[in-house]
């Protein structure tokens, strides 16, 4: 068995890591020159933990990186689809990458006498797969589904700084497509890879919906603990902490995604609920649960953006500092990072923004160039600011300490995470979801 991935990107190169490292015959493809070259090194072109290692043991077993598509049509049995499909300004999903793919292959397709079966794993919305995917592949083909090929979707469920163990075992494996050989073949695969893991075989519509829903139930959590958090806020001594610990043993809640803090941010959150509400008002349905999710979503950054002022006044030409800007530990992802978009916010106060990140530094960097600074150790972020806002959970910022914010004009700490909240710092400091909000002003 031979199989064939199509884009390199966090979901694409994680499969391709794993299924070689695992002994399967793999092809991964890119048209990104710089990136394959370095692949082929063993080096990913991001930081995603446990990643280096698999790809190096993936290329020592044989994994093959290349930009040519040809020797995957001719030669897998399974073709991975899982190029980007990035987000527009109205909220909608751009398919330019997906459809590219499919022509091509569909052209290979009409010269070849392989039947593999493509699978399409990037996140598309409902009936991308059936409406647009199939239609190109018969047309460049000019093979019928079935017979010349087979199609399935197969959204994916990775987290990232943890895409290595959900490729291994997934919670779920999500199956659509007809009910033929090809589907079955896949489900075969499946089953033999992930075993003792539930495999859902459903049509391709369901299969693309569940993704979104997956997606937009996961951000709904975090936008409901937001909103308890400001509730706390105005209640001397009421901690969300608390309160998100209780509810999460509650089995009918869970723990998972009730960590209150600045908003929901990263690659796909604010991407798919953005993508499914565009769709559903496309096909007339109106999504006022959803709306309400972005909307809380958004107004956390303002929120903590009217605490800085009410503290410092006038934001304009004062040193703010930033301290996290990967939208989670453990990655250097930027991608909607709500870090991002309060620097944004702070700019447009016209202050003075210094920024400091473990991982992310660059790739903010390619943002904001020389628009704001770059710090390279936290001392030096603090050193002459008015306020430190702690916008990611980076562990060696809860040992930040009283030492560490004397090097500040102002010592007024913002901490969206609460990771200094048991310190009794000689600070004026603010806790997100925290009613007790910290003010002992310091001499400066």
């Amino acid at each position: 068995m031979k199989i064939g991935i199509v884009g390199l990107g966090f979901v694409g190169l994680s499969f391709a890591a794993v299924l070689g490292s695992k002994g399967y015959s793999v092809i991964g493809v890119d048209t990104d020159k710089a990136k394959i070259s370095k692949i082929r090194k063993g080096k990913a072109p991001f930081h995603e933990p446990k990643l280096d290692d698999t790809l190096q043991k993936a290329l020592r077993n044989g994994l093959q990186i290349t930009a040519d598509l040809h020797p995957v049509v001719d030669q897998c049995d399974f073709i991975f689809i899982t190029v980007g499909t990035p987000q527009r300004e109205d909220g909608s999903i751009d398919l330019s990458m997906i459809k590219q793919v499919a022509t091509k292959i569909g052209k290979f397709l009409a010269k070849t006498k392989s039947v593999p079966t493509i699978v399409v794993k990037s996140t598309v919305v409902p009936e991308t797969t059936m409406k647009i995917v199939l239609p190109i592949l018969e047309k460049e083909s000019k093979k019928k589904t079935g017979s010349g090929f087979g199609l399935v979707a197969n959204p994916e469920f990775l987290r990232e700084t943890n895409a290595i163990n959900d490729t291994i075992s997934p919670h779920v494996v999500v199956i659509g497509g007809f009910d033929d050989r090809f589907m079955k073949r896949l489900g075969q695969f499946y089953a033999k890879f992930h075993k003792n893991i539930p495999i859902i075989m459903t049509n391709p519509q369901t299969a693309e919906m569940i993704k979104y829903a997956n997606n937009s139930f996961l951000a709904t959590k975090i936008s409901f603990i937001n909103q308890i958090a400001k509730i706390c806020e105005a209640i001397p001594g009421a901690n969300v902490d608390d309160i998100a610990k209780t509810i999460g043993m509650d089995p009918r809640i869970g723990s998972l995604f009730l960590s209150a803090g600045p908003g929901y941010g990263g690659s796909c959150l604010p991407k798919d609920v953005k993508a499914i509400i565009d769709f559903s008002t496309r096909y007339g349905v109106s999504s006022p649960l959803l709306s309400a999710v972005e909307s809380i979503n958004r107004e956390q950054l303002l929120g903590m953006i009217s605490v800085i002022k009410k503290k410092i006044g006038s934001l304009k030409g004062k040193t703010v500092t930033v301290l996290g800007l990967a939208f989670k530990p453990d990655t250097d992802d930027v991608r909607d990072s709500v870090s991002i978009k309060m620097i944004e916010l702070l700019l447009k106060n016209k202050a003075i923004v210094v920024a400091h990140d473990p991982k992310a530094v660059e790739n903010t960097r390619a943002i904001f160039n020389s628009r704001i600074r770059y710090a390279q150790s936290t001392r030096d972020a603090l050193r002459g600011s008015y306020c430190a806002i702690i916008m990611t959970a980076w562990k060696q910022y809860a040992d930040l300490g009283d030492s560490d914010f004397k090097l500040m004009k102002k010592r007024i700490v913002v901490d969206s995470r609460r990771l200094l909240a048991k310190k009794n710092l000689a600070s004026d400091y603010y806790a997100l979801g925290i009613g007790i909000r910290h003010s002992n002003h310091p001499k400066n």
